[in-house]
């Protein structure tokens, strides 16, 4: 059996498998129970200091 079809083979099967298990663990970690909080605080950032600028030692922070 030559390199390709061997690797091809991997691809087809395990490699798939690998990663549609990547795929679903992603999608659960995103909405695990708990991160609302997280993602709440995330999507806020760019109001963060909208009634005035950030100082130059938060924006660096």
């Amino acid at each position: 059996m030559d390199t390709y079809s061997l690797l091809r083979e991997f691809a087809d099967s395990w490699m798939l498998l690998a990663l549609f298990l990547f795929f679903i663990g992603v999608i659960v970690w995103a909405f695990r129970p708990g991160s609302r909080a997280v993602h709440k605080d995330i999507a806020n950032i760019p109001f963060r200091h909208e009634d005035k600028p950030a100082q130059d030692t938060e924006a660096r922070t």
